[in-house]
């Protein structure tokens, strides 16, 4: 008898124990998604790719050549300027000579100063113009996408490769109008992605003045008709995170898990 009654209250309570369960819901966090500020390398004026020094997911430094763009038309206003500083030094010390011995006039040599100094200015504009046919790193990172390969025709100012420091990593997500004032620039949350790192956090930085109605849907586990704010934040480990990844995101960095229904 003692040993039936045992049965029945353990019996009794696994069941109060799954009811318990039942109870409980696991709490989603906020939906968001890994974003990065990209760094888009491009050239001045259009020319076609001759040669790309790098690919896809490589690493590269500062100053690192990336690729270079053919420079024929700059070359030859390069070589034109060129001739034309060398008439205007000549003639710039002609009347400088003359002016000496007083065989010619003060306005002779002030127009031959002037036409120096613009001659000298193209050919450093010349130069520079040429130097930029190359294009270097400006900062460090991985080369996130190539646009233009060798061969293919650049337009004036369109990117031909873009490079994303692991510092401009950043994590979107929003949060209903009540939560808002829970949140401050600086807070740390907790990020949890599939198979990713347990110690996962991110800073706030920016919180949404004006309000949208719904984030995209795509990152959405529910439809919700009410106003929500955008929150960006850096995580404190973006190596171990991917641009699109989707993430959930929770206020309190210590405890993600769940809450009480």
């Amino acid at each position: 008898m003692t040993s039936s009654r045992t049965i029945t209250i353990l019996a009794v309570l696994a069941l109060a124990a799954v009811l318990s369960g039942c109870n409980e819901r696991r709490d989603p966090g906020f939906q968001g998604w890994v974003e990065a500020d990209m760094i888009f390398v491009s050239p001045d004026e259009s020319g076609r790719v001759t040669k790309l020094n790098v690919r896809e997911g490589d690493e590269v430094k500062p100053g690192i050549q990336l690729y270079t763009v053919d420079d024929d038309l700059q070359q030859a206003d390069l070589n034109q300027n060129k001739a034309t500083l060398a008439n205007a030094q000549q003639t710039y010390e002609r009347a400088a000579s003359l002016s000496k011995t007083g065989s010619g006039t003060q306005a002779n040599l002030d127009s031959a100063t002037s036409a120096l100094r613009v001659a000298e200015a193209r050919v450093n504009t010349s130069q520079t113009r040429l130097a930029r046919r190359s294009g270097f790193a400006p900062v460090g990172g991985t080369i996130q996408q190539i646009y233009f390969r060798e061969g293919e025709m650049v337009p004036a100012q369109r990117p031909v490769l873009s490079i994303m420091p692991p510092g401009n990593m950043k994590i979107r997500f929003f949060v209903p109008e009540t939560e808002l004032p829970k949140l401050a620039i600086g807070d740390e949350v907790k990020v949890t992605c599939d198979n990713c790192a347990a110690d996962l956090t991110a800073k706030i930085y920016f919180i949404a003045t004006t309000a949208e109605y719904t984030p995209p849907v795509i990152y959405s586990l529910d439809e919700r008709n009410k106003l929500v704010y955008l929150i960006q934040a850096r995580p404190n480990r973006p190596d171990v995170l991917r641009v699109g990844q989707p993430i959930s995101v929770f206020l309190n960095a210590r405890t993600p898990v769940a809450e009480k229904k």
